[in-house]
């Protein structure tokens, strides 16, 4: 029941941004997450960046946050190079038949340039990391957000045209 709610609500901003003013109306509407849970619980890389696969509770919110998602019109998914973005947002892009783009965790500024120049009119899914959500939440003209390193539960809807931010727990 909880999810239903949840996805209609979803569903209610998506609706409310796309009969925005034309000024938004030309802008898109940005989702973007936080990587589900990793099978090593978020444990620190020994001697450089590591890449665990999702655990099976993250297995178990990427599925989640497809069905969530499933009809709300995402034409476009952007993931970084790490397995576990990738595994995030896999059931989405298998269940709307789309390749996400793979870009660099490391640049926030090609992510937010590639979003505007490629999808200005689409709405997209991101999915980052603790550290790179909030740099892409305010890139897109949000405000500032915080992600804790154990938060894999908050979904930022950012409206660019006007620096909205809706977040939801899923």
């Amino acid at each position: 029941m909880i999810l239903g709610m949840r996805t209609k609500l979803i569903g209610a901003v998506v609706a409310v941004a796309m009969l925005l003013p034309a000024v938004a109306a030309a802008q898109q509407l940005v989702i973007v997450v936080r990587h589900a849970e990793r099978a090593d619980g978020g444990a620190p890389a020994m001697g450089g960046k590591a890449d665990p696969p999702l655990s099976a509770a993250g297995k178990a919110r990427a599925d989640k946050l497809a069905r969530m998602l499933a009809s709300s019109g995402i034409a476009a998914i952007y993931t970084t190079e790490f397995v576990r973005t990738q595994q995030t947002a896999a059931p989405l892009a298998a269940a709307l038949k789309i390749a996400p783009t793979i870009k660099s965790s490391d640049d926030t500024a090609a992510l937010v340039a590639d979003i505007k120049a490629r999808h200005a009119h689409d709405i997209v899914l991101v999915v980052g990391h603790s550290n790179t959500v909030p740099a892409i939440v305010k890139a897109l003209g949000g405000p500032a957000v915080t992600v804790g390193d154990d938060e894999y539960d908050k979904l930022f809807i950012v409206v660019p045209a006007t620096g909205a931010v809706t977040v939801i727990k899923y």
